[in-house]
C-alpha cells in the first residue's frame, strides 16, 4: 500500500492505506484535544482561531496558531521534497521512508513528552504533531492521486456526499448505470476513511488515558514496523506490476 502510485494503484491498496493511515490521525488528533483543546491536523479551525486572535489583537494566541499552520506547511512541504528526490531518482519506496520518518518522529516525540516533560505542556506536542500529521497528509495525497485523504475529514464527508447524489441519479437514470460500480467503490472508499478516522479517535482517547504520553511512542513504533516491512521486503502489489 506504500508503494503503488497514481493510475497503478489498486482499490484494495488505496482502502488499506486510507484505513490505516486515517485511524492514526483520528488517534493523534483527539490525543492532541485532550491535552490542549483543540486539533493539530484542522488546519480550517486553526486558520479560524488565528484570524478570532487578530481580530481581537490577541497577538501571543495569534502567533501560537500561526505557527501550527506554518508547521503543518513545513511538514508537507518537507514530505515533497523527499517524495520528488526519490521520484527523480526511481525510488518507489520513497513513500515509506516518509511514514518511516513520521513514525521515528512520534516515538521522539512520544519520548520527549514521557520522560522530559517541558514547561509548557501540550505546546512541543501539538507543534511537532501538525508537522508530522501536514508530512502525512502530503505522502497520502500524492501516493493515491488525491483520491484518499486521512486528515481532511471535512473533504471526505463532502467526498461521501458527492458518491451518493452520483448514485441516486444512476437510480433516477440521471446518469449511466455503467459507472455504478466506481461510485460504490469510491464510496466505499470514503466511508470506510472516515470510520477509520471516527475509530482511531476513539481509541486515541482510550489509550492516552490509559497510558498517557507513551501511547504516540507505540503508534510511532507501529509506523515503523509497517513501513520497514515495506522498505525490507516485496509487497504484493509491488510483485504484481
Amino acid at each position: 500500500m506504500l508503494i503503488s502510485t497514481e493510475n497503478f494503484r489498486s482499490h484494495t491498496a488505496d482502502t488499506q492505506l486510507a484505513c490505516t493511515l486515517a485511524a492514526v490521525a483520528g488517534a493523534l488528533n483527539t490525543a492532541a484535544f485532550e491535552v490542549v483543546g483543540f486539533f493539530s491536523a484542522n488546519m480550517t479551525g486553526n486558520v479560524s482561531s488565528l484570524s478570532d486572535n487578530l481580530a481581537k489583537s490577541s497577538l501571543a494566541p495569534a502567533g501560537f496558531f500561526l505557527a501550527i499552520i506554518a508547521l503543518f506547511i513545513a511538514g508537507s512541504a518537507f514530505s515533497t521534497l523527499l517524495i520528488n528526490a526519490g521520484r527523480r531518482n526511481k525510488m518507489r519506496k520513497v513513500y515509506a521512508f516518509n511514514i518511516l520518518v513520521e513514525g521515528v518522529g512520534l516515538v521522539l516525540l512520544g519520548g520527549v513528552e514521557t520522560w522530559t516533560p517541558p514547561l509548557s505542556p501540550g505546546v512541543m506536542l501539538i507543534l511537532c504533531l501538525s508537522f508530522l500529521m501536514g508530512l502525512q497528509n502530503a505522502v497520502v495525497t500524492r501516493i493515491s492521486n488525491a483520491r484518499v485523504r486521512t486528515t481532511h475529514v471535512s473533504g471526505t464527508s463532502t467526498d461521501i456526499g458527492i458518491e451518493l447524489a452520483m448514485l441516486f441519479d444512476v437510480l433516477r437514470r440521471k446518469e449511466s448505470p455503467k459507472e455504478a460500480p466506481l461510485y460504490i467503490e469510491r464510496l466505499k472508499l470514503h466511508a470506510l476513511t472516515l470510520l477509520a478516522f471516527t475509530a482511531g479517535g476513539v481509541a486515541g482517547i482510550w489509550l492516552y488515558r490509559l497510558l498517557g504520553y507513551p501511547f504516540i511512542i507505540a503508534i510511532g513504533l507501529m509506523l515503523i514496523a509497517l513501513t520497514l516491512r515495506t522498505l525490507l521486503g516485496k509487497q504484493p502489489d509491488e510483485a504484481s506490476q
